[in-house]
């Protein structure tokens, strides 16, 4: 009896240890193929399963296509690669492009960019910024202010043909940047809605490209002075930026100059067309003025659309002191235009129905519109009342006559 007991005691031991044994080959096999994978570069990984799914998935990390990743690739590497520290040569320049697009695209917090590609956040702190360098030393040809009279008069044709807007040569706004107090900035930095920021102001041409921007201004500046502090105010003023003479609009008589198309936050000047103030009667020359006005200003509503919905960085206020969120912010003007001009990524970017479009003279909102509702960055200028001069008067008096008359448009009475 004594001997059944010992085999059963037995036969229990042995199928005890022989679980065990199982499951430490698990955990063994296991922990073997986990520190296989970390022979693997950091990030690289995940950058390959991305390449190996192709578009999709890559152009939801980096906002781009394979292609244009690589072109980028090549045209920074040297740069972000030239210094071999024990620090730079722990990650790749592969990675740290990865790295910078994923925090534009995305907003992330270095911690979870700590996380992704198993990078120190003090070492990422330095990875952006350093990439961002690059990535707007390369491409900063790709934000350029016309230079000549026939230039300016090429972008006033696409006005014309595409918004209906003669002699209109660009769309002007601006928005405020919100950031994080700065330290030691007491007031500067504060403005009109009670939060810190910088302000950016862009001039965008018909087809949703930034051809000139001024980033860094203060947030305290009064909205009225922000526009007097870009060197673009100082230029206008001086006759710096070789407009076209002035002409006649089709059928009239009177000259007038060409313009930049703005809202209520910038003054009305003799190159700067804003709506007039106030309610206006159905039908009446200010109401189809202003309906006119407000359709060529869409393209500038529409850039800063695409570009905070796409980079979503800019949708929370930047935890960066002004300089750097100043880098952040060219860096994606860069970005948006070179990609917009892309033949691989242009459609990736910015796919049918993200803008804006009208069809039988209906506008259709971009998909921008309900991707930014929560957006708490890119606050607008705050809208202030000015006295304008006769002259100045007289110039959009001429134009709202025009958009009466000769230049009218079936369709604009139906809306204005």
């Amino acid at each position: 009896m004594e001997e059944v007991d010992n085999v059963v005691v037995a036969s229990a031991a042995f199928v005890v240890i022989a679980g065990l044994l199982k499951k430490r080959k698990k955990k063994r096999w296991w922990t073997t193929s986990l520190y296989r994978n970390r022979l693997i570069p950091r990030g690289q990984l995940f950058l390959n399963s991305m390449v190996e799914e192709k578009n999709g998935h890559f152009r939801n990390f980096v906002r781009m296509s394979s292609v244009d990743f690589n072109l980028l690739l090549e045209s920074i590497r040297d740069d972000i690669s030239r210094n071999d520290t024990r620090f730079r040569k722990a990650v790749t320049a592969e990675e740290r492009l990865a790295i910078t697009l994923r925090y534009l695209a995305t907003g992330d917090s270095y911690t979870s960019l700590q996380y992704l590609f198993n990078v120190s956040k003090q070492l990422i702190s330095k990875i952006i910024p350093e990439v961002c360098r690059s990535l707007v030393k390369n491409l900063s040809q790709h934000v350029k202010v016309p230079s000549t009279a026939e230039e300016w008069t090429e972008i006033s044709k696409q006005f014309d043909e595409i918004w209906n807007f003669p002699q209109c040569i660009e769309a002007l706004d601006g928005k405020h940047i919100l950031l994080q107090s700065p330290i030691h900035s007491g007031s500067t930095y504060y403005n009109y809605k009670s939060s810190f920021s910088i302000v950016l102001m862009a001039l965008v041409d018909a087809d949703y490209n930034f051809l000139y921007v001024n980033i860094g201004c203060q947030g305290g500046v009064s909205d009225g002075g922000v526009f007097k502090n870009c060197q673009l105010y100082k230029d206008l003023e001086k006759n710096k930026l070789h407009f076209p003479e002035s002409s006649s609009l089709p059928g009239r008589n009177e000259k007038v100059p060409f313009v930049f198309v703005a809202d209520e936050a910038f003054a009305l000047s003799q190159n700067i067309m804003k709506p007039y103030s106030g309610l206006h009667v159905k039908g009446s020359k200010e109401r189809i003025f202003n309906y006119r006005l407000s359709r060529a200003r869409r393209v500038v509503e529409n850039a800063f659309g695409i570009i905070s919905s796409v980079f979503r960085v800019l949708r929370k206020p930047m935890l960066l002191e002004p300089e750097k969120a100043e880098l952040i912010t060219m860096t994606i003007i860069c970005l948006h235009n070179f990609l917009r001009k892309s033949h691989s990524s242009k459609n990736l970017y910015a796919p049918e129905g993200t803008y804006d479009k009208e069809v039988n003279e209906q506008v259709i909102p971009g998909s921008w519109r309900s991707d930014c509702d929560n957006i708490t960055s890119l606050i607008p200028l705050r809208n202030i009342p000015r006295k304008s001069s006769l002259s100045t008067n007289n110039i959009r008096t001429e134009f709202a006559e025009y958009f009466s008359s000769n230049g009218s448009v079936v369709w604009q009475n139906e809306y204005a």
